[in-house]
């Protein structure tokens, strides 16, 4: 049975074995290996890049790293044989796979728990759901009218569960939520560095195997319903889902793909005559976007098993429509063909597979962020955790040597099959992930983590704006208080939304994280059993030192007052070039 991706070690919980590498499920997928990951090594030795371990155990692997398509691809088919049960409180697991395995070979199987525990069957072959639909019946009900859709979600329940109980047995549950800070912070405390700490924290953040393949499951079941309308579409999930940047308890972000439509309609005509289907015609693309996100969400709403909650917000600057799909537990939000989304992506997964030091600072980051207030669920004036992971990314291409490439340096690196322009924006760079070459960076992750904070503690927001694809910073074309280019949408600021007083306390926070990374006695702190490095970094700083931010709070208030001015220049400047322009 299925347990927990990354739980081999469990002395991983003592900081003694960090996940290096692209850790468990969360990381990049290697073709010859059967589940995700890679083995583990010493905690203080130098990340991948640097380290001579993991490079000999590549090279006893023998294999490379599957790129972003090919595990997408992968996890879609897995999905189309997977079915999900709903289980009575206690059953024979052994018994339950004998009745399941007599209608074709199980691949693989999981628990899990949400409003009752239910199973997760990967089945070799596709046929075999078939066979299984087959054998299993309609539910009759005297007080409803059940809507005879015959999805892959089934219910299983014992006929005499009175004789039958001296045959349960307990099952293993794969977690789907990560632990609380409380517990994780005493964990790290146990660690015996800020890196193994980092790779802890990684650790128990990460999505799991288990929860990678129920999210494509998901994904896989609102398909069923869109192919009812349009049978050769696709539903993908793309973000934190699918770039190993996501945590336990995520949201699922999916999109209704016609790609495959498309390829078809622009097949060669051969022959002295051409046909083609008649179809609707639209006046726009965004119309039509609008219309199949309605009807598709009407589906949901009055025929989806377990869909509930469904919003439609099509007016939105990219339509989609947000519901709660119970029996996985997952919120969702479905979208149409997004594209440049998928690219962000794909550039977030390769990232995330060049240098096990990537994902840990980033994970660490959001995890602090989120502590102090920085980041938040609900859209807003913060900062978002998208907007923060791409600091990360600008502030690693800053190392000397840079522990990751720019974009235009990905670029460079791409053939003729990465090439993609889409919606007249440069969206090429390599995805084979061999072909980049590993950083000669050896920083440690403690000395990743402060620099990250004495760096944007003292960053000059006011003036520079940050560009991933450049590596550097660059001046702000407009006076948003902070202004982070959009990788593949040049002419967009993914951080429009945070306001100066949220950034003001983004830099607050992580002067004050600085300061405390650097002043500590680790030694001393164990001693008297305070947290210290990451832990310490992980407890709101007005609960447990209200006075301390006081000095390094000093001079942000008129950094405000600065931005205003600057505002006010830049606009004067643009109205002068303007009226010498009339």
């Amino acid at each position: 049975m299925a347990h927990r991706a990354g739980g081999r070690a469990l002395s991983l919980l003592r900081g003694r074995l960090p996940l290096h590498g692209p850790a468990a499920a969360g990381g990049c997928a290697v073709r010859g290996q059967a589940r995700l990951g890679s083995s583990g090594a010493a905690v203080r030795k130098a990340p991948r890049a640097a380290g001579a371990e993991e490079a000999g155990e590549d090279a006893e692997v023998n294999t490379r790293k599957k790129t972003f398509t090919e595990v997408q691809t992968e996890r879609s088919e897995q999905a189309e044989r997977t079915v999900l049960i709903k289980c009575p409180p206690k059953l024979n697991e052994k018994k339950l796979l004998q009745y399941l395995s007599s209608h074709g070979n199980i691949e693989s199987h999981f628990f899990f728990e949400n409003r009752g525990i239910h199973a997760v069957i990967e089945f070799s072959e596709k046929n075999s759901i078939a066979s299984l639909q087959d054998a299993i019946g309609i539910p009759s009900s005297a007080e409803h009218h059940v809507v005879p859709f015959k999805s892959r979600l089934f219910t299983f329940t014992l006929k005499n569960p009175v004789s039958q109980a001296a045959e349960e047995t307990p099952v293993h549950l794969s977690p789907q939520s990560h632990i609380p800070v409380k517990e994780l912070i005493q964990k790290l405390c146990d660690a015996d560095s800020i890196s193994s700490q980092m790779y802890i924290l990684l650790n128990e953040y990460q999505l799991t195997e288990e929860n990678i393949k129920l999210r494509f499951l998901a994904c896989s079941l609102v398909r069923d319903f869109a192919r009812a309308y349009f049978p050769d579409s696709t539903v993908k999930p793309f973000g934190s889902s699918v770039n190993t940047f996501g945590k336990l308890g995520c949201d699922v972000d999916m999109f209704l793909d016609f790609h495959d439509i498309r390829k078809h309609g622009t097949k060669m005509k051969k022959g002295p005559f051409e046909m083609e289907y008649q179809m609707k015609r639209l006046p726009s693309e965004r119309l039509a976007t609008q219309k199949i996100l309605s009807v598709i969400g009407d589906c949901l709403d009055n025929f989806g098993p377990g869909c509930v909650g469904i919003q439609k917000i099509l007016n939105a600057r990219c339509p989609l429509v947000k519901f709660s799909h119970q029996p996985t537990g997952f919120q969702c939000d479905l979208s149409v063909s997004n594209s440049i989304a998928i690219k962000s992506s794909e550039l977030l997964y390769i990232y995330g597979c060049l240098d096990s030091r990537v994902r840990a600072l980033v994970f660490s980051v959001r995890c602090w962020a989120r502590i102090h207030g920085l980041t938040n669920s609900v859209p807003g004036t913060w900062i978002t955790n998208f907007s923060l992971t791409m600091m990360v990314m600008f502030f690693l291409q800053k190392r000397s040597p840079p522990i990751i490439p720019t974009l235009d340096q990905l670029k460079e690196l791409a053939d003729e099959k990465d090439k993609h322009v889409i919606g007249g924006y440069d969206c090429s760079f390599v995805s084979d992930l061999s072909k980049i070459k590993p950083t000669k960076n050896t920083e440690t992750l403690d000395v990743l983590l402060g620099d990250f904070f004495e760096y944007f503690g003292n960053f000059d927001f006011r003036k520079n704006s940050i560009n991933l694809r450049k590596g550097r910073e660059i001046n702000k074309p407009e006076s948003s208080p902070l202004y982070i280019w959009n990788p593949f949408e040049q002419d967009l600021n993914i951080s429009k939304n945070v306001n100066q007083p949220q950034l003001e306390k983004f830099v607050a926070m992580a002067r004050e994280s600085a300061w405390i990374l650097q002043k500590e006695d680790k030694t001393q702190q164990v001693i008297n059993k305070e947290p210290w490095g990451l832990a310490a970094l992980l407890i709101p700083f007005g609960k447990s030192n209200p006075s301390k931010m006081k000095n390094r709070m000093k001079g942000l208030g008129s950094e405000t007052i600065r931005s205003l001015l600057d505002s006010l220049k830049l606009n004067n400047a643009t109205s002068l070039q303007k009226a010498a322009g009339k």
